[in-house]
């Protein structure tokens, strides 16, 4: 099986400091820019499973470029270049501290509270008798404070955002317009490729100008949740789990496992296979949403070509 790069260790020219996230490693170069490399680690419930997922990087890597450069009529963002296929290098920005989550269905852990009885999430209003997978008459954003490594993201309203800072009232309603714009551009894309954007996330942040920026990744499947537009009314009509493409399938398979991240809880061992079946519905996600085969590059020494790849880049 071809293996996964799980951790870097790299040394760039002009390197000031590096970022560990749960799946991506951040370099900062100079102070200016960032090179953002896409490990193959995969995370759920906000806790990096054990095994690598081979190929997982490159395809968030290259569907996410796809979509920045998609969508930089909408809002300005972050890259720069694509030095290799698991790395964008960009600009550095000062993040908000918030995650904006925009759903056009209601499932996954919205489904799991409103089954519970929950009609409120993050200071948006539910009806009541909505079903699994059933979509909002207009989209909603739910959004979550960006947590730390290690820490959980937890749910928050638009009022306490402005309450404790972590936006003004202007900025705010530029990071709405903004998240619907792009939820709005991500759903016709899909649409075109026989997919339905159920819900995402996005990340922004400002420049040394104080423009409001996208940044990181975007209609990933890290990030997004894709059903098939075939058979979706029918399912829905029956009752019936759809087809889908996201991680999903991953936190599904975890909770079936007895995980859900909580305390005293393990990760249930990832066989060949269970790696491998991932691996493979990352791929597939890839073509399907860009409409393109996927194109695996090698992976005998992969933090090698990357190095080689980066410093060619900066050196220009």
């Amino acid at each position: 099986m071809s293996k996964a790069l799980v951790k870097t260790d790299f040394h760039f020219p002009g390197q000031q400091s590096v970022y560990n996230g749960k799946v991506r490693d951040v370099y900062n170069i100079r102070g200016r820019e960032l090179v953002m490399v896409a490990t193959d680690r995969i995370s759920a419930f906000d806790v990096i499973l054990p095994e690598g997922i081979p190929y997982k990087g490159q395809v968030l890597n290259q569907i996410a470029a796809k979509f920045l450069d998609a969508t930089s009529d909408i809002c300005p963002n972050w890259k720069l270049a694509t030095p290799d296929p698991m790395v964008t290098a960009g600009i550095l920005c000062k993040g908000f501290p918030l995650e904006m989550i925009v759903r056009g269905y209601l499932c996954g852990s919205a489904w799991r509270a409103y089954k519970s009885g929950v009609r409120e999430i993050c200071g948006v209003k539910l009806p009541d008798g909505m079903r699994e997978n059933e979509n909002f008459p207009t989209p909603i954003i739910t959004p979550t404070t960006k947590a730390e490594y290690g820490e959980h993201d937890a749910d928050i309203s638009k009022a306490e955002i402005l309450s404790r800072g972590f936006a003004t009232p202007e900025e705010y309603a530029t990071l709405e317009q903004y998240t619907l714009a792009l939820f709005q551009r991500g759903t016709e894309i899909a649409a075109r490729r026989g997919l339905i954007l159920v819900d995402t996330k996005y990340e922004f942040g400002k420049d040394a100008d104080g423009r409001i920026v996208l940044m990181d990744e975007i209609h990933t499947p890290d990030s997004s949740r894709y059903f098939y537009s075939e058979g979706y009314e029918e399912k829905f009509a029956k009752g019936e789990p759809q087809r889908q493409l996201s991680k999903e399938f991953v936190r599904e398979w975890l909770m079936d496992n007895g995980f859900q991240g909580k305390e005293g809880q393990h990760v249930p061992e990832m066989t060949p296979a269970i790696v491998e079946s991932i691996s493979n519905r990352y791929i597939e996600l890839y073509e399907h949403i860009t409409g393109e085969p996927f194109v695996k590059y090698e992976t005998d020494d992969v933090a090698a070509r990357i190095e080689r790849n980066v410093n060619a880049y900066l050196q220009k």
